[in-house]
């Protein structure tokens, strides 16, 4: 009896494993397109553009080897440095309007209202509209609604894109209304975490409106603030469809944008090996602006 027990033990093992690499092998099977189609076109070009970098290269036609003359040269031109200004510029102030907005909003949702969901859903919208078609809508309604609003009050009508003082700030207008409803709701489950608990013993000991928030609410939170300040500083940084839809980098190269510079002078500018090395620094910026925001906000998520 025990030499069957045995036995039946080892076949149940043995059974086991053949089932066990079985499923390894169906495993493999769906992870080895996946990895192909990433490598394609994903770390494929990203090691071509790497090496486009060091080249002279058009778009067409051959190329030849320039080694880090193309990086030397981007400290030295003129408009290369407008475009980052611009863009951290614009990136810097959409991310404090949108994280403000945005926390004030799901502040508000995650109170006790009327039609709370059927809210949330409405102020999602805009997220899952197109960047090109959000920005198509607010030219026109810069170009010719808002301008003859502004002459029923007679005042002069100017569209706010034709003019490279304001022109920004349309932009920014844009993707912060584009962006706030991801953000609302991200800290909208963040404000959902936060213990019941704590508020009664806050308000033990009469924490209440800013010192609340502060005190209590803010740093049980901040894991989620840190989300979204990443986000959007990436995003905004890597904005592109609400330039080209709004000002097409105008008036004057002002609102030129990083990656629509990229795009543009690269793609039909002559400049692919030049603009190659753009992104390629561009990439690197990112990744470190990122590295130190997780770093700085992780250390301060430990201290509280």
């Amino acid at each position: 009896m025990q030499d069957n027990s045995m036995g039946g033990m080892k076949i149940a093992k043995k059974r086991q494993r053949v089932k066990l690499s079985a499923r390894s092998r169906t495993f493999l099977l769906i992870t080895i397109p996946i990895v192909a189609l990433f490598f394609t076109f994903n770390t494929l070009p990203l090691i071509q553009g790497v090496v486009y970098s060091f080249t002279n290269f058009r778009g067409f036609g051959s190329y030849d080897w320039v080694g880090l003359r193309n990086y030397v040269d981007l400290f030295q031109d003129a408009r290369v440095g407008s475009s980052y200004l611009f863009t951290f510029k614009l990136a810097v102030v959409t991310t404090i309007i949108v994280n403000v907005v945005s926390l004030i909003l799901a502040m508000a949702l995650n109170s006790k209202i009327k039609f709370k969901s059927a809210l949330r859903g409405m102020y999602f919208l805009p997220n899952v509209l197109g960047g090109l078609v959000v920005g198509y809508i607010f030219n026109y309604f810069f170009t010719y609604i808002l301008p003859e609003v502004v002459k029923m009050f007679g005042a002069e009508g100017t569209s706010m894109l034709a003019d490279s003082k304001t022109a920004w700030i349309a932009i920014a207008l844009v993707c912060a209304w584009q962006s706030i409803a991801m953000n609302t709701i991200i800290y909208i489950s963040g404000l959902q975490t936060v213990p019941v608990d704590v508020y009664e013993a806050g308000s033990l000991d009469g924490a209440t409106g800013w010192t609340k928030f502060r005190h209590l609410t803010f740093p049980l939170i901040l894991p989620f603030f840190t989300i979204n300040l990443v986000l959007c500083m990436k995003n905004f940084l890597m904005v592109f469809d609400q330039i080209m839809s709004l000002t097409k980098g105008g008036p004057a190269q002002s609102t030129e944008s990083i990656s629509y510079l990229i795009y543009n002078n690269g793609m039909s500018g002559g400049q692919f090996g030049f603009q190659s090395a753009n992104a390629v620094l561009f990439f690197v910026v990112i990744v470190v602006i990122s590295v130190l925001q997780m770093g700085f906000l992780g250390k301060k998520e430990e201290q509280l």
